[in-house]
């Protein structure tokens, strides 16, 4: 259960009904949907909860409003990537996909200007825009090194402090495993990606 002072923290807070009838506590009316989504524009932080128990009902909301979204047709996610995001559903690397996802989020958003200008600039030339796809990739990439090194179980320094106690180097299957496996499926993405180009 949620308690009150904990939603507060959060922002505002927007109660759910059990006829799924919104109530934002900080204005005293019921809302929709779409203000929820101009909430989320506007960079206003909220949290929805259940109005009977208190449980967190904010992730299923946000799901909600993307679903909506989609369904009007602002196709943001495209098909292969929703496929491949339910593939990761009960997968081993499922506890590393959010972390990954999040990073990468940030990271475009950081430079959502930079890319926009890249994106004008993209519309008159497919030579920049294959340029800018493979950079994105390659802070993709990026980031995905970083993310996999937070759910390493032994830290870098570590396997040389082992490999140097032993003179000899760490053993391959030290890595794992499904990095590999992660990187394989990028790589198809980014062909993917390269194949949508070459029609356009």
């Amino acid at each position: 259960m949620v308690s009150k002072s904990n939603a507060k923290a959060d922002g505002i807070v927007i109660k759910k009904y059990a006829n799924r009838r919104l109530y934002d506590t900080s204005t005293s009316q019921y809302v929709t949907l779409d203000y929820l989504r101009d909430l989320v524009k506007k960079g206003t932080n909220f949290q929805v909860v259940d109005a009977k128990s208190g449980e967190d009902l904010t992730r299923g909301v946000l799901a909600q409003i993307i679903f909506e979204e989609e369904s009007r047709g602002a196709n943001l996610l495209p098909v292969d990537f929703l496929r491949q995001l339910i593939g990761f559903y009960g997968d081993s690397l499922q506890s590393v996909v959010p972390g990954y996802l999040q990073m990468s989020m940030n990271s475009f958003s950081q430079q959502q200007e930079e890319f926009r200008d890249k994106m004008t600039e993209a519309m008159s030339s497919p030579q920049a825009t294959m340029a800018m796809i493979e950079e994105q990739t390659r802070r993709n990439m990026e980031l995905f090194g970083q993310t996999m090194r937070m759910f390493t179980p032994f830290p870098a320094g570590s396997a040389e402090g082992e490999a140097d106690a032993t003179g000899s180097e760490a053993a391959p299957e030290s890595k794992p495993e499904d990095l590999s496996a992660l990187r394989e499926e990028l790589d198809s993405l980014r062909a993917k990606m390269d194949q949508l180009l070459d029609k356009k």
